[in-house]
């Protein structure tokens, strides 16, 4: 690590423990991998939103990301870029999706992470965003296309705010490059299973366990493991590797077939519980494996 980079982390001052990282603790006391459900903001409405959030979370979800919609996209693939086309078409803005953190949490506990490209997070203003989205009741924050080297500032406004800033760790990310992210990281660190865009696939890379080991090494964080993890299979697979499995275009695949919100709502939590059901069997199955 540079002596730039090392001197700029130790600006950022570490905040106590949030509803991620107590329910993290919680995971780990019973033993259990988290799953961590990625829900669309406004999709196909925020009140609709509002349901299927609190019927994941009671589903068994353990950490939800809210995703703000946004014109491009970049990271994601045809599922979330069509589920953030009918968002935005009804009008949900950033504004919105913190007044449905707000909404959501008068009913929930649950932690609550902002999933973003920061360019809206950047128009409302990091100061005016930050305040807003911790009055709500969020808990984090990921910023997918902005970089460890260019977050100093958002770091200390999220943090000064005790917001979780989450970063990614992609499977091309250099053990120098993984010491940054882990560095910049609170909460969680997410790492993505493959190269590429989000989206439902059918198999995990043979290289992701040590992808995972390699990070470890540098964050004693719990690792959440997402793109391209949407079967029961796949989550088994990652139980005693990963501390969370991300679950994001499976679900907004079954929002889109829904007929209502209500039937969207009813099919988003039973994928979850499916998921959950299979996270708890890896678990399992991994430590009779060690023992």
């Amino acid at each position: 690590m540079s002596e730039n980079f090392a001197t700029s982390q130790s600006a950022v001052a570490v905040q106590p423990a949030g509803r991620i990282a107590r329910r993290f603790r919680a995971l780990a006391e019973a033993g259990e991998m988290g799953l961590v459900a990625y829900v669309t903001a406004g999709d196909p409405s925020l009140a609709a939103s509002e349901k299927i959030v609190l019927a994941a979370a009671n589903a068994g979800a353990d950490v939800i990301e809210l995703g703000v919609p946004f014109s491009d996209p970049v990271a994601d693939g045809p599922t979330i870029q069509r589920a953030s086309d009918r968002a935005l078409r009804g009008g949900t803005t950033l504004a919105g999706v913190i007044e449905l953190v707000r909404r959501i949490r008068t009913h929930s506990e649950v932690p609550l992470v902002l999933f973003s490209y920061f360019n809206p997070i950047l128009q409302m203003g990091l100061e005016k965003f930050a305040a807003a989205a911790a009055a709500a009741g969020a808990d984090g924050v990921l910023a997918t296309d902005l970089t460890p080297e260019e977050a100093m500032e958002y770091r200390a406004t999220m943090q000064a705010h005790e917001l979780d800033t989450i970063f990614l760790a992609a499977p091309t990310s250099t053990d120098a490059r993984l010491e940054r992210i882990g560095a910049a990281s609170s909460g969680f660190l997410y790492v993505i299973s493959r190269t590429g865009v989000t989206g439902e696939r059918e198999s995990l890379p043979a290289e992701l366990p040590a992808l995972i080991r390699r990070a470890r090494k540098f964050t004693t964080l719990p690792i959440a493991v997402g793109f391209g993890i949407s079967l029961p299979t796949q989550v088994t697979v990652l139980g005693g590797i990963a501390d969370a499995a991300v679950v994001g275009s499976a679900l907004m695949a079954a929002v889109e077939k829904a007929a209502s919100p209500d039937d969207a709502a009813a099919a988003v939590a039973e994928r979850i519980r499916v998921l959950k059901s299979a996270a708890r069997t890896g678990v399992s199955r991994r430590s009779s494996e060690a023992s």
